[in-house]
């Protein structure tokens, strides 16, 4: 159940809420679509930062959000199973890995992210795919923080992303 209150306005709690500021929530619709639409990142890498970032946030709107078109790209639930295990897991290619933990790193503690980090991360990706990732952690923290500490419930379905 949400923390505050707000006007049902038939869109789930994830939306309604943010209908108390109107201006505001066009913003974070307008920056979520433009995360979600204008990302180069693979999916399965996308998804690996997301998936850990929704733990951390203990988001259940982006615990239940899935990847539009994620079977094709091999994103079904054993996938989001592994993320957790980004360590260790097989599963994951190297550069998922290393996306789960800049997820990590992001959210729990930026100031670990030294030069080593920064070295395999720059061994791995180019440096606008860093800034692509940076951009989709900003707004998966952001957001998903947002709608956990509002204590706003999953859509009955799942958002498809």
């Amino acid at each position: 159940m949400a923390r505050i209150s707000f006007p049902e306005c038939g869109l789930g709690e994830h939306v309604d809420w943010t209908l108390l500021r109107p201006e505001m929530a066009a913003g974070m619709g307008a920056l979520s679509k433009a995360v979600y639409g204008n990302t180069e990142l693979s999916l399965r890498e996308r998804e690996a930062a997301r998936w850990t970032i929704a733990l951390i946030n203990d988001c259940a709107v982006c615990q239940t959000t899935r990847a539009r078109n994620g079977a094709e790209a091999g994103v079904d639930e054993g996938f989001y199973a592994e993320v957790p295990n980004w360590r260790a897991s097989p599963a994951l290619s190297p550069r998922e890995r290393l996306a789960a933990e800049f997820a990590e790193r992001f959210a729990l503690d930026h100031l670990a992210m030294d030069d080593e980090f920064w070295a395999r991360l720059q061994g791995a990706y180019a440096d606008d795919e860093i800034a692509d990732l940076t951009m989709c952690c900003g707004t998966f923290l952001g957001l998903g923080r947002a709608m956990a500490v509002i204590g706003a419930r999953a859509p009955d379905e799942p958002l498809l992303r």
